[in-house]
């Protein structure tokens, strides 16, 4: 029997409508603003009376909140518009003191039953949604007192290698030498002038003294301050990028300025902890009783509780060495992370635990962080707290020697399973060449203007109601099918797009516009085709067949070849330009599907199997 679908392909077509339908569901629930609270560290969880001192603070300002949650040591407030945001984040802050980061954030409101199927709204872009905007400032003068440092080290050995003695130290940005004899000094010269030529080096005599001081020169004080922007700001993206945040905008601003946004990300504090974590390990050996140059240590130790270690001053290697890290459990369930290096790192590793078999190696973990000293009122008239920076150095794991290691081992003495990720997240990723400090931070509006988004989504408003008004008023009844196949390829578009994670731009939503024409332009050639069958003398039945299956290798072809172009845009552009391949490439698949398949069973159920005269077309 002419144009008659077999039941399979009836139940197929209406089980990818209700897929559609359910999937694209979460996008008609908005997201409310909020504010989102938990530790500094994994170690740091949000009790249930800090919540309460929470809530009676927002109460006494007068911020206007509700759906309060606590979980897993993390809280979640909503408030009613962004303004109140802003408030509630310095009213918290101020309640809470120093230990927990209280970041702004849109929580979703997909309801439970369709985020248990894993249905979720698309995201997104900055231009249309806003989302989280970071300014973070890099410091500079670490990085450079950090390479001053290291050229101190380095020089004091070259010094002892030649049995020169002398004192050698750091004093504010140079390198003093203080030697007993002019000869001494002469050589302690000749040796910066062979091993650091790029110093810039002059002498004196004070009293019985002899000095040596020597300082970088601007240019390179300025290359390796631009360095340690640059290479932050690639480990910025490398850590947002671990954060699987869509579309993110990470780039340079000013000398040393940052900027990263990010639209609609989910845990924002979380995020905020990440990006501004200035932490680093190094593997030294534990120092012997006779030895001069080491330092002294807190250690956590998870059997005796908080003790003292002894550690050698010289670093065997540093987190830079490390290639990859994955959070795992060792044999007994305990958290640990397991570590790849370099070669060199390997290298360095191999030779320094070979020759030290028995003795202890230490991980020693770095990290800023920053304390509250007072408070000062913003240009908005919000309190905002006055952060005096400081640093902490702990051994997190002290253990024997049994065998030398090589390119992989494991660190082992963590608190949580949370802060192995968090730490083999930081070592991925890469350590920041200096710290960073967060300037600024707010929520950021759709970037280009309320008014261009909602001419854009006007445009598809628009463009389809005129589409599906000429398809109705030119192809009657075959209209109606052509216009049932339209409003079903977007739905499932957006299904598509949010099952996806793809990001909705405003070019992507011209992606859409175009899509729309397209999904009509192959019914109108499949149509066309019906009634130059008609007019041939073909039967009715033998007309609707013959013009779906004689258009359907046009439409294949035509749709293969824009689909190969939104391919190539996709690879080869960037932000704006992918996102309108991507919701290019995903409307010609849906478009094609619902033009051939989807408006070809409507017609079926309207003529198939019929006796027909005439056709409403």
């Amino acid at each position: 029997m002419l144009n008659k679908y077999p039941w399979w392909k009836n139940l197929l077509i209406i089980l990818v409508m209700i897929f559609g339908v359910i999937y694209a569901l979460p996008n008609i629930y908005a997201p409310d603003p909020a504010i989102q609270i938990s530790g500094e560290s994994s170690r740091e969880v949000l009790e249930p009376a800090q919540m309460e001192r929470v809530n009676a603070a927002l109460e006494e300002a007068g911020v206007d909140y509700f759906g309060e949650t606590l979980e897993d040591g993390r809280a979640l407030i909503r408030l009613r518009d962004q303004e109140a945001q802003l408030r509630a984040k310095s009213v918290v802050q101020r309640a809470l003191g120093d230990g927990f980061v209280v970041a702004l954030n849109l929580a979703p409101n997909t309801p439970a039953w369709l985020a248990a199927i894993g249905a979720q709204p698309m995201k997104l872009g900055l231009d249309l949604s806003g989302g989280v905007h970071f300014l973070l400032e890099v410091d500079t003068v670490t990085a450079v007192n950090n390479r001053l440092r290291t050229l101190t080290t380095d020089y004091k050995r070259d010094l002892r290698k030649q049995r020169i003695r002398g004192i050698v130290s750091l004093e504010d940005d140079h390198i003093v030498g203080k030697f007993a004899s002019e000869k001494l000094l002469d050589q302690a010269v000749q040796v910066m002038r062979e091993n650091f030529s790029s110093l810039v080096r002059s002498t004196e005599q004070e009293g019985d003294q002899y000095l040596l001081s020597a300082a970088l020169p601007e240019s390179e004080v300025r290359s390796i301050s631009d360095d340690a922007v640059s290479q932050n700001l690639t480990t910025l993206r490398n850590r947002v990028n671990e954060l699987g945040v869509a579309e993110p905008l990470v780039q340079k601003q000013g000398r040393n300025r940052i900027v990263v946004e990010l639209p609609g990300i989910q845990d924002t504090a979380a995020a905020k902890r990440i990006l501004g974590k200035t932490a680093n390990l190094e593997f030294r050996l534990e120092a012997r009783a006779d030895e001069p140059a080491r330092e002294k240590f807190e250690f956590r130790d998870k059997e005796r509780g908080s003790a003292n270690a002894w550690l050698e001053k010289r670093v065997v290697i540093s987190g830079e060495r490390v290639s990859n890290a994955r959070a795992s459990f060792d044999e007994n369930g305990l958290p640990e992370v397991n570590i790849s290096l370099d070669s060199q790192g390997g290298t360095l590793m191999h030779r320094a635990t070979r020759d030290n078999i028995n003795r202890k190696l230490g991980v020693l973990f770095i990290e800023r962080k920053s304390r509250t000293i007072g408070y000062e009122e913003d240009e908005y008239g919000y309190e905002v707290p006055i952060k005096e920076k400081y640093n902490i150095k702990e051994i997190i794991s002290l253990a024997t020697i049994r065998a030398a290691l090589g390119t992989q081992f494991r660190i082992t003495g963590l608190d949580s399973s949370v802060e192995a990720a968090e730490l083999a997240l930081l070592l991925r990723a890469g350590a920041l060449a200096a710290p960073v400090d967060f300037v600024e931070e707010r929520t950021v509006g759709p970037s280009l203007g309320a008014e261009n988004i909602a001419l854009g989504v006007k445009s598809v408003q628009i463009g389809l109601v005129l589409v599906l008004v000429f398809m109705l008023l030119y192809y009657r009844v075959f209209g109606i099918a052509a216009d049932i196949a339209l409003a079903l390829n977007l739905v499932l578009l957006i299904a598509c797009m949010s099952i996806l994670s793809a990001t909705l731009t405003l070019p992507g939503i011209a992606g859409i516009v175009l899509t729309v024409g397209m999904a009509v332009d192959a019914n109108v050639l499949i149509f066309s085709r019906i009634r130059e069958e008609l007019k041939n003398g073909l039967t009715p039945q033998q007309a609707i067949k013959a013009g779906y299956e004689r258009a359907f290798v046009t439409i294949i072809d035509a749709n293969i070849t824009t689909l190969i172009v939104a391919v190539i845009l996709y690879a080869v552009g960037t932000g704006p330009i992918k996102g309108f391949a991507v919701t290019l490439s995903i409307g010609i698949l849906t478009s094609m599907f619902t033009a051939i398949v989807v408006s070809r069973g409507i017609i079926n159920l309207i003529y198939g199997g019929k006796n027909v005269s005439k056709l409403s077309i």
